[in-house]
């Protein structure tokens, strides 16, 4: 059966076409509402002004709000404050024992943390909203228009009330496409964000290409480049360890239970793109604060905190490999699985069961953890250093040097121009894959066949 046969099965069951529509719905809904502009504010002077903030920390925050935050629309916050609360709520899973109970209550449990996140994401908004109020405030165009004509209390409160809102409508959105939609919704809005930029992007390489911007054979170069990352993704994406499981044979009544052998999957990138998200949402609060707030010395950290810069790398690296193995814990419980093989009569042969079982696949997924952080870092690094190099001159003391031992290609990149960035790709794929591990599940479940005529779309997750 083609894909076009699969794709026709997916409107022939009426459930899942009314959630397929459900969701493209309410993500047209999304991209409609971001076109609407936050009142009292110059959009000639604003458009001149982030069209300096290119390749800065600013120029990075707008990629997680769908460009929004250039344009200083109702969702220029996007749902990133939803986000921040969500990491604030796990760590204090972690540490607070009360949220640490709630978490394994089941359903209700979970209820309650959602809303507890909900009202830490009012909070951050608010905090979030009255920063870029005065912040706008501040500042003027390079040609020195002001960005907001009618500064003052009103603005204030009119922007804080505005971009609250916006956020608030756009948790609502994502929450309702995980529901009733297709899932993964907080997922597919940040990739509705990133994939309507696709066209622009390409048709600014088009144009580059007839005016002589761009050299044709570095533009093949990069697009195969490009098809490279993207198999790369899809092939870790789809890796894991299995570890082999057998069960013990049981005899209830005249039945016999048991005797099979199967697999544990553990996946390489267990943690999904979460933990670049997570990493990206912390690495930006120094420099906004830094930007917001006119300090020199924060003006300071704001340099070196620019997307490229050696402590920035090195911060961002350092957040991602945390965070995947942060997340990976909060959401895989090595005891917990020994403890359900133990009780079905599983076990991992040469292994006992209970805490070595434990132990043993502790030991594995810490392994292919490393190996999945390490790969979510070069993802997110490495296209930043192949468009800009690396900035080694801000490294101090030794940076001048650097500068001028190494090659100019690795200190000034190859594609100054380069629009698709790894963690675009990244995100764009692994959401992709997962949307589509969904709607394959619900087709194979109705006794459809799905995308793969041979073996089912993998997703990061499993």
């Amino acid at each position: 059966m083609s894909m076009l046969d699969s794709v026709r099965n997916i409107f022939s069951i009426p459930e899942l076409r009314k959630r397929v529509i459900f969701t493209l719905a309410l993500l047209a809904v999304y991209r409609a509402g971001g076109q609407i502009p936050n009142p009292g504010i110059s959009s000639a002077a604003l458009a001149e002004f982030w069209q300096a903030q290119k390749g800065t920390i600013l120029g990075f925050i707008d990629l997680f709000s769908g460009r929004y935050m250039s344009k200083m629309t109702i969702f220029a916050l996007g749902i990133m404050p939803y986000i921040s609360a969500s990491i604030i709520l796990q760590l204090l899973t972690v540490v607070w024992p009360y949220l640490e109970r709630l978490s394994k209550e089941g359903e209700l449990g979970r209820k309650k943390i959602t809303q507890y996140t909900r009202y830490g994401t009012l909070g951050i908004c608010i905090i979030q909203a009255w920063g870029i109020a005065l912040f706008l405030q501040g500042i003027k165009s390079p040609g020195g228009a002001p960005i907001v004509p009618s500064p003052g209390l009103p603005f204030q409160l009119l922007t804080v009330l505005t971009l609250t809102t916006g956020t608030v409508f756009v948790m609502w959105l994502g929450e309702q496409i995980s529901e009733r939609g297709i899932g993964n919704g907080i997922s597919l809005i940040i990739f509705a964000g990133i994939v309507a930029r696709f066209p622009a992007g390409l048709s600014g390489m088009v144009t580059g290409l007839k005016s002589g911007a761009w050299d044709p054979i570095k533009m093949i170069l990069l697009g195969a480049m490009m098809l490279a990352v993207i198999a790369f993704i899809i092939f870790v994406e789809r890796g894991q360890r299995r570890i082999p499981v057998s069960y013990a044979k049981r005899v209830v009544g005249r039945k016999v239970y048991g005797g099979q052998s199967t697999h544990l999957p553990l996946r390489v990138n267990t943690g999904g793109v979460i933990p670049i998200i997570f990493a990206a949402s912390i690495i930006t609060i120094p420099a906004t604060i830094a930007q917001m707030i006119k300090v020199p010395a924060l003006q300071m950290i704001a340099q070196q905190f620019g997307p490229g810069r050696p402590l920035y790398n090195l911060v961002y690296i350092g957040s991602i490999i945390f965070f995947t193995y942060f997340y990976v814990s909060i959401i895989f419980n090595p005891t917990d699985v020994a403890e359900n093989l133990r009780k079905y009569g599983g076990f991992i042969p040469g292994i006992r069961p209970g805490k070595n079982t434990s132990d043993a696949i502790d030991d594995i997924l810490s392994r292919i953890t490393l190996v999945g952080a390490i790969y979510l870092a070069m993802l997110a690094i490495l296209p930043e250093i192949i468009s800009t190099g690396l900035k080694v001159q801000y490294i101090p003391w030794i940076g001048a040097f650097l500068e001028r031992a190494l090659p100019k290609w690795l200190t000034t990149g190859i594609a100054p121009d380069l629009y698709f960035g790894g963690t675009s790709i990244l995100i764009v794929v692994g959401v992709a894959m997962d949307t589509m591990q969904q709607i394959e599940a619900q087709l194979v479940m109705r006794h459809y066949d799905g995308f793969m005529r041979r073996g089912r779309v993998k997703g990061r997750r499993g």
